[in-house]
């Protein structure tokens, strides 16, 4: 890869390690149940999948049952509140975002979250104004694994997606950037599932670290 003008990276799970605050309106929706809390480390697997993926590990319902709609109000309610209590960036994130500026690289993140938590999340961060793009999940008439938002970001930070690389945690991360035509990079330090087959993903490359990025630029 050669002549890598951005990069733009999914949220949850790849710039930053959001799971600790999800997990907790997780616990904090079980309780209204008087349900026990569950260890973060059941329940961070399915950070990157939000609401649904957690309420559905966490508490056994899907978006079809009717209880869903009001345990989900309850839990994005409190995780509005604290949404950035425990979380972080990953180790090596703001070193390489750092790089990138230097090298007067573009970045941006592309993520499902609604707009209404990552704007005040990478604003807590410290990250909102750095960030050449801010697309979220409700940026956009679709979200990933359709590509629409990558090619969105696209076009707002004004790059092809082929001068594009996307880092994510998720199948879908990958699927959204081959249908860009956009070099897709797995985050493996992310919220990945043991039983994940990530050669099946068919991304450029798969890092352990943020800064093994570099690599690839």
């Amino acid at each position: 890869m050669t002549d890598v003008q951005a990069v733009l990276f999914d949220l949850d799970g790849t710039f930053a390690d959001t799971a600790p605050d999800l997990a907790s309106a997780l616990n904090h929706t079980r309780s209204l149940r008087n349900l026990p809390p569950l260890p973060l480390e059941i329940l961070r697997p399915q950070a990157s999948h939000g609401a649904a993926g957690l309420l559905k590990t966490g508490m056994n319902v899907t978006p079809e049952m009717p209880e869903f709609t009001g345990l989900r109000t309850s839990f994005l309610d409190y995780y509005e509140s604290h949404i950035c209590v425990q979380t972080r960036l990953f180790e090596g994130m703001a070193e390489l975002v750092e790089n990138l500026e230097d090298r007067r690289i573009q970045w941006g993140i592309v993520t499902n979250k609604p707009h209404r938590f990552t704007l005040p999340l990478m604003q807590e961060l410290g990250y909102a104004k750095r960030a050449a793009c801010l697309v979220s999940g409700d940026t956009c008439s679709n979200a990933k694994p359709h590509p629409e938002p990558l090619l969105y970001a696209c076009g707002l930070i004004g790059v092809p997606p082929e001068r594009c690389l996307y880092l994510g945690d998720d199948l879908r991360d990958m699927q959204a950037a081959n249908a860009a035509s956009m070099p897709g990079i797995i985050a493996r330090y992310g919220y990945i599932d043991a039983d994940a087959r990530l050669e099946t993903w068919n991304a450029r490359a798969i890092i352990d670290h943020p800064m093994e990025l570099l690599d690839q630029i």
